[in-house]
C-alpha cells in the first residue's frame, strides 16, 4: 500500500507532519479530514506534491485547477456559500468537513451541486482555496488568494468573515441601484404605453372622423397624423434598423479598441462620469481595505484591485500608479498623479499612510463614497423620473391640443 507524507493543520493550529498508509490520494485526503487535520502539503513517498499550500508571498502565483466537470455555477453563489461555510467553521468544524456537510444539507439545489463540486476536489487532497480556484466562474480571483492567505496563517474564520462583509455591502448597493432604478423604468414605459395608444388607435379614428367631416385640418393636427403614418408604415423598419444599430455598438463595445473609446467617453460624460469615478474609487477603497486587512503585501493588493476596475481608462491610470508604487512612491502621491482622485481623498489616505492605520482611512473612503453613490443614484432618478413625466405631458397636450384645435376648425367651416 503507497504511503503518503503530508503536514496538516489541526484544529487548534497546531502544524502536524507525519506519513501514513492509503490505497491513493483521495482516501488519504479524506483520513486526514476524518482526523480533524487541514491538509496543508500532501504527496506519496518519493513522488511529486498532490496538493500544496502557496504562502502569502506567492498568492498571485496561486495555481487555478479548472472544474473538470460540465456543470456551470452562478457567481450570485459566492456570498451564499460564504455565508454558510463562515457558519460552520464559527461552529467549530474543519472546512472541509463544512463543505463536505453543506453539500448534503442546503435545500438550494445550485448552492448544494456547487458545494458537491468543492467537496470533490477537496476529497482529492486539494486545500480549500485551490478548490474554490477550480470554480472561476463563481469566486473572484481575490477571495480565493485571501483564503489561501487564511488557511496558510490559520484565520480562515477571520478572513471569511471580512470577504462576506465586503460582497454584503456590494450587494446591497447593487440592490439599492435597482430599487432606485424600478420607478424610472415604470414612469418610462407608462408614458411609452400611453404615448402609443394615442398614436395607433386613438389618432387613425380621429382621422377618419375628421376626414368625412371635410374642413382643413390645423398644423398641430397635420404633424400628428403625419407622426402616426410615419410610424405605421415604417415603424417596423425603424425599430429593425435600431436593433441592428444597438447589435453594432454592441459588439463593438466588446472589442478592445471600443473598450476603451466608450469607457473614455463616458468619463467625460457629465453625470455618467462621475458616478464612473466615485464607484471606481469605492470599490477600490473597500477591495484594497479587505486585502490589506487580511495579510496581503500592499503591492500584491494593488495588481489585485487593479483586476476589479471596470472602466478601461481608469485601470490604466491605476497601474501606472501601482508600478510607481513598486518603486517606493507612497500610495497617495502616486493616485494623486492620475488625476482622478480627489484632493479630499489623496488628503485621507496620505494620513492613513503616515499613521500606519491605511486600512482604516480605506474603510471610512469606501464608507464616504457609499453614501455619495447613494446620492448621485437618487438624484439621477429622480432627474429620470421628472424629465419622462414632463415629455409625456407635454406630448399629450399636444395630442389635446391637436385634437380640439381640429374639432373646432371643422365646427367653424359649418354654415348654419
Amino acid at each position: 500500500m503507497p504511503r503518503f507524507s503530508y503536514t496538516a493543520r489541526s484544529a487548534s493550529g497546531q502544524t502536524v507532519q507525519a506519513t501514513l498508509d492509503a490505497p491513493n490520494r483521495k482516501d488519504a485526503a479524506r483520513l486526514l479530514a476524518a482526523r480533524g487535520l487541514l491538509t496543508v502539503r500532501l504527496e506519496e513517498s518519493g513522488g511529486t506534491p498532490a496538493a500544496e499550500k502557496k504562502s502569502p508571498s506567492s498568492l498571485l502565483d496561486l495555481e487555478v485547477v479548472p472544474s473538470r466537470g460540465s456543470a456551470r455555477f452562478s457567481a450570485e453563489l459566492q456570498l451564499p456559500f460564504l455565508q454558510a461555510l463562515a457558519d460552520l467553521i464559527g461552529a467549530g468544524l474543519p472546512a472541509g468537513e463544512a463543505v463536505r456537510l453543506l453539500s448534503t444539507r442546503l435545500q438550494e439545489p445550485g448552492l448544494r451541486a456547487l458545494c458537491g463540486a468543492l467537496w470533490e476536489r477537496l476529497s482529492e487532497g486539494l486545500p480549500l482555496s485551490q478548490a474554490l480556484g477550480s470554480e472561476p466562474g463563481v469566486f473572484a480571483g481575490h477571495t480565493v488568494n485571501l483564503v489561501a492567505a487564511g488557511e496558510a496563517t490559520g484565520n480562515l474564520r477571520e478572513v471569511l468573515a471580512r470577504l462576506i462583509d465586503h460582497y454584503t455591502a456590494q450587494r446591497e448597493m447593487r440592490r439599492t441601484i435597482t430599487a432606485a432604478m424600478a420607478y424610472p423604468a415604470f414612469i418610462c414605459t407608462v408614458a411609452v404605453g400611453v404615448i402609443l395608444f394615442f398614436i395607433f388607435f386613438l389618432l387613425p379614428r380621429l382621422q377618419t372622423l375628421l376626414a368625412s367631416l371635410g374642413g382643413k385640418m390645423p398644423w398641430a393636427t397635420r404633424a400628428l397624423v403625419g407622426l402616426s403614418d410615419l410610424l405605421l408604415h415604417y415603424g417596423l423598419l425603424v425599430l429593425l434598423g435600431a436593433a441592428l444599430a444597438a447589435v453594432i455598438f454592441w459588439r463593438w463595445r466588446r472589442s478592445p479598441r471600443g473598450r476603451d473609446a466608450t469607457d473614455e467617453t463616458a468619463l467625460k460624460l457629465p453625470f455618467l462620469g462621475r458616478y464612473v469615478i466615485a464607484a471606481t474609487i469605492h470599490n477600490f477603497s473597500s477591495t484594497l481595505a479587505v486585502l490589506l486587512e487580511n495579510g496581503v503585501t500592499t503591492a500584491e493588493a494593488l495588481r489585485m484591485t487593479e483586476r476589479t476596475i471596470a472602466n478601461r481608462a481608469l485601470q490604466r491610470a491605476f497601474g501606472e500608479a501601482t508600478g510607481r508604487v513598486l518603486e517606493g512612491e507612497a500610495l497617495s502621491q502616486s493616485l494623486a498623479k492620475t488625476g482622478w482622485f480627489p484632493p479630499l481623498v489623496i488628503d485621507r489616505l496620505a494620513v492613513g499612510e503616515s499613521t500606519g492605520q491605511l486600512a482604516p482611512s480605506l474603510r471610512s473612503i469606501a464608507g464616504s463614497y457609499q453614501d455619495e453613490l447613494r446620492r448621485q443614484i437618487k438624484a439621477f432618478t429622480q432627474i429620470v423620473s421628472s424629465g419622462v413625466l414632463l415629455f409625456a405631458f407635454s406630448f399629450v397636450a399636444f395630442i389635446a391640443y391637436a385634437i380640439v384645435s381640429a374639432v373646432f376648425q371643422v365646427s367653424a367651416s359649418f354654415k348654419f
